[in-house]
């Protein structure tokens, strides 16, 4: 009976079930999300080079991105979430979600 409890990560236990779900959610958008953060750079040094070409063609992606249906319903359910967890401002939580961010922003580059 507790052999599948003690199989979980002990932080996972104290998080809430938000919170839970906001991590998950993160997890499969983090490809996305690595992407669109490095268009975003793509973008800023193509403007800042004067290379409209390369420009459009970075911001036709972007915009590709931003259209899949299913990325923007999990990033609407996404910030619902951020809502309601910024508001019960529980620290286990917020701690949780800020390391899987931090790693997730180190697994980008």
């Amino acid at each position: 009976m507790l052999l599948p409890l003690l199989l979980l990560p002990l932080p996972a236990l104290a998080l809430t079930p938000a919170a839970q779900e906001f991590m998950d959610i993160t997890a499969r958008l983090e490809p996305v999300q690595c992407e669109k953060r490095q268009l975003r750079r793509k973008m800023a040094l193509a403007t800042a080079e004067q290379r409209g070409a390369e420009l459009e063609k970075f911001r036709a992606r972007f915009a590709e991105l931003n259209g899949d249906r299913d990325t923007a319903r999990l990033e609407q359910r996404l910030a619902e979430l951020e809502k309601r967890i910024s508001a019960a401002r529980d620290p286990a939580d917020l701690d949780a979600i800020s390391l899987q961010q931090r790693q997730a922003f180190y697994r980008c580059d």
